[in-house]
This record gives structure tokens, C-alpha cells and sequence, in this order.
């Protein structure tokens, strides 16, 4: 390479990263824009921001919050607010976490969800991973499973007609 070619490489590849670090800058700027609205959001429908939100990357923030507000917190989807929060619950059990088993359960009985109710999804959510460590750990044979579960359903739809 030529010491003129390299000069304008040089030069090229500078220009370049100038001009990067400016679009970098303003979509930096555009972020920061866009997690203010979206703590703005956030405090007027609880009341504050939650730290665990403003951990989240800026950049990130107004996605999350959507997919938080819009189907967790929403009681205009398909499942009940009450189911949602103790499938939620027996999810965290399962994970574990203790920050989300505390969430779901709050919620959970904030729309009415009973002891017995907590107590039977946290059941599930243990008799769901029993089964799941048998039926995984011994290689059951998934078709064959299938075809048992259909045929005991059909049997059960038989039975009650």
C-alpha cells in the first residue's frame, strides 16, 4: 500500500468513526429521551419507579415496560390478573427468585387470590417439576406419551357425556 493510499485510509476510517460517534451520541440522547417518558409513565401508574426499573438498561427501559404493563399488568388480555400472577408465582418458585416469589404473591392477593390458592399453584409448580424430572431423566418416549394422554382424555370426555 502506498503512503498516499494509507493516508486516505487513514483519514477515511477517522472521518468514519467521527461520524459514528456522533450517530452513537444522538441515539444515546434519543434513549436517555425515551427512558425519562418511560419513567414518567411508570410513576404515574405506580406511584414511583421501582429501582429494579431504573436498573434496567435505558436503551431497553420503554420495551420492558410495555411488555410489563401491557400483558402483566393489564386486565384486558385472555387470562384473569389473579391467574397471571399466580402462574407468575409458581414460575418463581420454580426459578427460583425471591424478589418475584414476594411480587406475585403481594399481587396475587391484591386481586384476591386466596392462602389456599398461593398454596395450590406453589403445589403445582412442585408436582409440574416432579413429573418433569421423571418423564426427562427416564427418556419416556414422547409419541407413545402423546397418544397415552390422548387416549386417557378421550376415555374422561366418554365417561362424562
Amino acid at each position: 500500500m502506498s503512503a498516499i493510499t494509507r493516508k486516505i485510509v487513514v483519514a477515511a476510517a477517522a472521518a468514519a468513526a467521527v461520524i459514528g460517534i456522533g450517530i452513537g451520541a444522538a441515539r444515546a440522547q434519543d434513549a436517555h429521551q425515551a427512558a425519562e417518558a418511560t419513567y414518567k409513565d411508570i410513576e404515574a401508574t405506580l406511584g414511583l419507579v421501582p429501582g429494579f426499573f431504573k436498573a434496567f438498561p435505558e436503551a431497553g427501559i420503554p420495551g420492558a415496560w410495555a411488555e410489563f404493563k401491557q400483558v402483566q399488568g393489564s386486565d384486558k388480555t385472555a387470562l384473569p390478573p389473579k391467574v397471571k400472577q399466580l402462574i407468575g408465582l409458581a414460575v418463581s418458585a420454580q426459578v427460583p427468585c425471591a424478589y418475584c416469589i414476594y411480587f406475585h404473591t403481594a399481587v396475587a392477593k391484591a386481586y384476591g387470590a386466596s392462602d389456599e390458592e398461593i398454596k395450590e399453584a406453589v403445589a403445582l409448580a412442585a408436582i409440574t417439576r416432579h413429573w418433569s424430572t421423571v418423564l426427562n431423566g427416564m427418556q419416556v418416549d414422547l409419541p407413545t406419551f402423546k397418544k397415552e394422554i390422548d387416549t386417557s382424555l378421550a376415555m374422561a370426555a366418554r365417561k362424562s357425556n
